[in-house]
């Protein structure tokens, strides 16, 4: 097998699924699509913002991952996001996972001592942000013992990950993993103790997205899907990021809170462009949803 890819045999109950022996996952959720032919067509649609190619996607994931790398973010470490519902987010998870960085989503509703507490027990050498989250991160590397040696806002400033990328090179040789190896964690709510942090492989978004986002739930290329809960949960990560980037979808973002998308004005011109054929929520952000008028028909 050619390295990086995958083949699936629908034929197998469940869908069975090789990896190729050198897999490193950014490949088939991202590189994949151009030389499939969706190099122009819309992958991330974020109301308030200009549409995101898959061309665009693929340049921004491999000039992301070259800045961590340039930052001296090497291979196996991880890199904290404390990052909105936006393309930085893609950027970010997917140029880390490229270049073989260990990529970790937090929670954007926590305070300074849960922050700091992530940042003490994941040993991170990297912690990008976006600026609305400053006030409770920078309280939390204040007060940490040994913060991150790379540290920088998604933007703003002349050290912003997107000023970085300016001059970043669009190239970005993936490193060679394999499925077993880490590739990315999310920390557990809490409820129980103290957060963990739970390691998933780089086969482990295939395979969710494979046997639930196309088996279970029928996403497809033609699809526009939207999540309530954000990018940060595994609900949101699977539902807008992996399963309509597994399938060649497009998805909507919302970088403020799913609530207050329901109340936008009807008149802002966004409806049409951004209902979706996919919608995942839990009960009680659905019905707010549901009740919009931009959600009927």
């Amino acid at each position: 097998m050619q390295d990086h890819t995958v083949t699936i045999d629908p034929g197998q109950a469940p869908t069975g699924i090789t990896y190729a022996p050198v897999f490193n996952v950014a490949i088939p959720f991202i590189d994949r699509h151009l030389v499939e032919g969706r190099g122009d067509k819309v992958a991330i649609r974020t109301v308030g913002q200009a549409d995101i190619s898959y061309r665009e996607l693929a340049d921004g994931v491999s000039k992301a991952g070259n800045v961590l790398l340039d930052a001296g973010v090497r291979p196996g470490e991880r890199a904290l996001m404390v990052i909105k519902d936006c393309p930085h987010f893609h950027y970010v998870f997917w140029g880390a996972i490229k270049a073989g960085i260990i990529a970790v989503p937090l929670n954007t509703l926590l305070k300074a001592k849960d922050y700091r507490f992530m940042i003490e027990d994941s040993g991170c050498t990297a912690l990008i942000y976006s600026p609305e989250f400053a006030g409770e991160v920078e309280a939390a590397l204040s007060d940490v013992s040994s913060p991150p040696a790379t540290i920088m806002l998604t933007e703003g400033g002349d050290d912003s990950l997107l000023n970085r990328m300016a001059g970043a090179s669009v190239t970005l040789t993936p490193q060679p993993t394999t499925e077993d190896d880490d590739c990315f964690w999310l920390y557990s709510s809490g409820t129980t103790g103290t957060p963990k942090g739970a390691i998933h492989r780089h086969r482990d978004m295939v395979v969710t997205s494979q046997h639930y986002g196309v088996d279970v739930l029928g996403i497809r290329e033609d699809d526009v899907t939207f999540s309530a809960a954000k990018l940060f949960f595994a609900y949101g990560l699977g539902n807008n990021l992996t399963f309509p980037l597994w399938v060649g979808a497009t998805a909507v973002l919302f970088p403020g809170a799913s609530r207050t998308f329901a109340r936008r004005p009807i008149t802002d011109g966004s409806s049409l462009k951004t209902r979706p054929s996919k919608r995942r929520s839990r009960p009680p952000p659905w019905r707010s949803l549901s009740s919009s008028p931009r959600w009927a028909g």
